[in-house]
């Protein structure tokens, strides 16, 4: 990590990610090089996936924790994060820093407009405070930061990554990530009520949510529910593709085949005497109609001729 003179500076300890994932398995390698019968078996995906979860799922509550400012959502982000690295375990795996694929997904999930429109929790239910006044208006400062400045500021003072790697993160150029980073900066530190370093800064970030943890969610409960998700994507995308095909069919059946010009409307023709109308019955048919009408009412008996 570099401050913003430009000198490298030290820290007391490694980092979380810093630290190789399989650092034991490592260390035992390379003592058992010799004797490839006492090499440690190869981890199952599902045993790298528990690995990897114990190893960044605490930490990474944390940071997404101080981009939020909620721990529901943060655990949420988190959650769907690993969700996601085991639908995708096959790349995840031999990405080369996984736990740098898994902060960025937590991220973009826990700052997605969509998410941020979430309810928030009940006045009686607010998330509680850092107890001192400087973690409170540290994290006050930090949460009235915009999205993309907080998120430089993250990344490059609390996980320690250096201005190209927060810069590619964030997808920002170099130059604008250190104009976010100064900005962030000052607009903090301004607002606690005393004067802090740059790696004091740091150090205040790491301290921060020292009390927030990942919750009782187990490894295997993840990947169960990332199977779940999967099947459910699956069976959804399949129904859609019927139901297209079926649609599609049925268009193509009841659509017309040949092209059938429309009706033209009509048009009053000249020349043509009119239809004259039947003129009133004389009184010999007006006889005949009523005798007509007569004998069809009385019965079944046929109508003869009278002879004259």
């Amino acid at each position: 990590m570099t401050g913003s003179s430009g000198e490298p500076s030290t820290r007391s300890e490694t980092e979380w990610y810093q630290q190789p994932l399989c650092a034991a398995l490592d260390a035992d390698t390379d003592a058992d090089a010799d004797d490839p019968g006492l090499a440690p078996a190869p981890l199952t995906p599902g045993q790298a996936f528990d690995a990897l979860y114990a190893y960044c799922a605490p930490t990474l509550v944390q940071q997404t924790y101080l981009l939020t400012g909620r721990r529901r959502l943060a655990r949420d982000a988190v959650e769907r994060a690993f969700q996601l690295a085991w639908q995708r375990w096959p790349e995840v795996a031999v990405d080369r820093d996984p736990a740098g694929w898994l902060r960025a997904a937590a991220h973009e999930y826990a700052l997605s407009p969509w998410y941020r429109l979430r309810p928030r929790l009940p006045r009686r239910r607010q998330e509680p405070q850092p107890p001192d006044p400087t973690g409170r208006a540290l994290l006050n400062a930090l949460l009235e930061l915009p999205p993309p400045y907080r998120r430089t500021l993250l990344l490059y003072d609390g996980v320690g990554l250096d201005l190209p790697d927060t810069a590619a993160e964030t997808e920002a150029s170099t130059p604008a990530a250190a104009g976010r980073l100064l900005y962030a900066r000052a607009t903090v530190t301004a607002r606690l009520p005393e004067p802090v370093e740059p790696d004091g800064l740091s150090r205040l970030l790491a301290e921060l949510p020292g009390e927030i943890d990942p919750g009782p969610t187990r490894p295997l409960a993840l990947r169960a529910r990332a199977d779940l998700r999967a099947r459910r994507w699956t069976h959804a995308a399949i129904a859609f593709t019927v139901l297209l095909l079926t649609t599609t069919g049925l268009t193509l059946r009841t659509a017309p085949d040949h092209y059938e010009p429309p009706v033209p409307p009509g048009a009053p023709v000249r020349g043509i005497p009119p239809r004259a109308a039947p003129g009133p019955l004389s009184e010999r048919r007006q006889e005949l109609r009523a005798k007509l009408r007569s004998e069809m009412a009385a019965g079944r008996e046929r109508l003869r001729p009278e002879a004259r």
